[in-house]
């Protein structure tokens, strides 16, 4: 006989008696799971969705369970289940509801999806299952966010009344098994504010399609406001895309060392639903416990954020409804200055927040930076000008004919430029050193798919260049004539397998070396030697340029599509326009 390996402690109120004894992989389930006399049951529904735009062609049935106690005058809360009814999940509903240990919840149980061939008798159907479950990607949270729960919203039940469902992500908790588990991890970790409780049995977390990068990425991004249960048997899968057992245990070491409310139950199980059948009730206890106190973010054991977080400073709105927003950049005050794109305009943001109008006919502007004369200096790919700004807003062409995308003003006044598309000669891209008096070299031509991003170290004998195609920070090192030698792919972003390329756009350093980076998974933080340390999401999930502002130049100023955002670190900017200054070495 071989004992349950026990779950980590858990509220007395949810697990009162110990648990028995199993062989191997036998895992009973108990009365939880069974109707109950005296138990009012609830109504299941089933249907079909077959005009999915998310995933085009594909037929998913999907039923509906609704609580005998639902009553439409209170949004109910929400359970989407991934292949269909699981874990005797309506059961055991009638049974937790009645006893008020979870809300009343309404399931939305989904199958996945199905292409079906014209002659089925001839042809194969095209089966989308690891298509929709494994990749990590936002498909399927959009696919249950736009399509599934707006159509089950829209059902009217026999009896007249409607179905309305919370949308607040406190009142949704999502559930599967194997691919369905990382699926489920998959639609909270990139709808947080969507869906806050997950239960995940033998999940997948392997290299399908990119799932075992699940606990470096947990580690490195700033805790999200998830709660999740793992189950696993030690002897789950050991093949080809990984080991299942080894995969759940780390990802709950990484979630565990990341400050999430977590919590596991191991066994000896093969990869099958039986333990997972079997806890399902006290899983659903815990994760629903407090409600409807909600879920809330831990704090990471990961020193950086340490180092450059401050506890209850978050992202706070500067600026909303733009026209898209690039820069920003920053003078000796403090100010920062960002670009309105589509009208042309450029703002400045006082030290005290307030907003002000720079400039109402900078066409198209890519790049912003100051230089160490007060100007501001900006390029512009619609232009093909490289312009400063003086205080007033009045303007000096500087250089012509500039495919200029981003641009870095050193101390001494030289200024770099990243051209990805030189005029006449497209994919041939380009770093431009454009002198004070206006002329200039091509200091590396080709070597990089898309430059864009570009910044000179605290010390300034480095240039940094990030390429938007790709998952690299090129370095250079800076010659004494301004021009550029020894380049090398240096700092390694995160990337997930749903991503081609890391879009890494502007960048910035910290007085202590370390490298910002906008990327599309947030601002990439690199250390000195380049390996992402952390990663900061932004409140919307878009991001093109960044810089260090205000006062103490402490605020970390970020460009997120048609807002502007702010947050206050620990940390202190270095600039271009500022004396050189060196750094602490590395931690190797």
């Amino acid at each position: 006989m071989k004992s349950l390996r026990a779950l980590k402690p858990l509220l007395a109120a949810f697990f009162f008696c110990a648990w028995p004894t199993f062989a191997a992989d036998d895992y009973t389930p108990g009365p939880d799971s069974k109707p109950q006399p005296g138990v009012p049951k609830g109504t299941v529904f089933k249907f079909t969705l077959a005009d999915s735009k998310i995933f085009p062609g594909t037929r998913h049935d999907y039923w509906v369970y609704v609580p005998a106690e639902y009553d439409p005058a209170q949004p109910a809360c929400v359970y989407v289940g991934q292949d269909g009814v699981r874990f005797n999940a309506t059961n055991v509903f009638d049974n937790l509801i009645y006893r008020k240990e979870m809300p009343v919840t309404v399931g939305v149980f989904v199958m996945p999806g199905i292409v079906y061939a014209a002659d089925t008798n001839a042809a194969l159907n095209r089966y989308n299952r690891s298509c929709e479950y494994d990749g990590l990607s936002d498909h399927y949270a959009r696919f249950l966010l736009e399509e599934v729960l707006p159509q089950v919203e829209k059902i009217a039940l026999p009896d007249g009344r409607a179905i309305h469902l919370s949308h607040d992500g406190n009142d949704r908790c999502i559930g599967g098994a194997s691919s369905g588990g990382i699926c489920s991890f998959t639609v909270a970790w990139e709808r947080p504010n969507e869906f806050r409780r997950v239960f995940s049995a033998i999940g997948t977390f392997v290299d399908l399609r990119g799932g075992d990068i699940y606990p470096s990425l947990v580690r490195k991004f700033e805790p999200k406001p998830i709660r999740v249960f793992l189950q696993d048997g030690s002897n789950d899968h050991n093949k080809y895309g990984g080991d299942w057992w080894m995969a759940n245990q780390t990802l709950e070491r990484a979630l565990t060392f990341a400050g999430y409310d977590v919590n596991h139950a191991w066994g000896d199980g093969g990869h099958t639903h039986k333990q997972g059948d079997a806890i399902f009730p006290d899983v659903m206890r815990w994760l629903w416990r407090d409600w409807p106190q909600p879920v809330k973010s831990g704090w990471s054991q990961n020193d950086t954020f340490t180092n450059l977080l401050i506890p209850g400073e978050d992202w706070q709105l500067v600026a909303g409804g733009l026209g898209g927003s690039d820069g920003p950049a920053v003078n000796a005050k403090g100010e920062v200055f960002f670009s309105e794109v589509r009208s042309n305009r450029i703002w400045k943001i006082t030290t005290d927040g307030q907003r002000e109008l720079f400039v109402t006919n900078a066409i198209g502007v890519s790049g912003e930076a100051f230089g160490p004369d007060g100007r501001l200096y900006t390029v512009s790919m619609n232009s093909k000008e490289l312009t400063a700004y003086d205080a007033d807003g009045n303007a000096t062409l500087i250089a012509d004919h500039l495919n200029g995308n981003d641009l870095a003003v050193a101390h001494n006044g030289n200024i770099y430029v990243t051209d990805p598309m030189t005029l006449g000669t497209p994919r041939d891209n380009k770093v431009w050193l454009v002198k004070p008096d206006g002329s200039r070299q091509a200091v590396d031509t080709g070597a990089i798919r898309y430059c864009n991003g570009v910044t000179l170290s605290p010390d300034q004998s480095l240039l940094y260049v990030g390429d938007w195609r790709s998952h690299w920070v090129y370095s250079y090192v800076i010659q004494s004539d301004g021009t550029l030698t020894n380049r090398q792919r240096y700092d390694d972003l995160q990337m997930t397998d749903a991503n081609d390329q890391s879009n890494a756009d502007g960048m910035r350093v910290d007085r202590d070396g370390r490298l910002y980076v906008a990327t599309n998974l947030g601002v990439q933080v690199c250390d000195q030697a380049g390996r992402v340390q952390c990663i900061l999401p932004t409140p919307n999930g878009r991001l093109s340029n960044l810089s260090f502002g205000g006062a103490k130049m402490d605020t970390l100023y970020a460009t997120c599509g048609d807002k502007v955002f702010r947050r206050k670190l620990h940390v202190t900017g270095a600039n271009g326009w500022d004396r050189p200054n060196k750094p602490a070495p590395p931690r190797l």
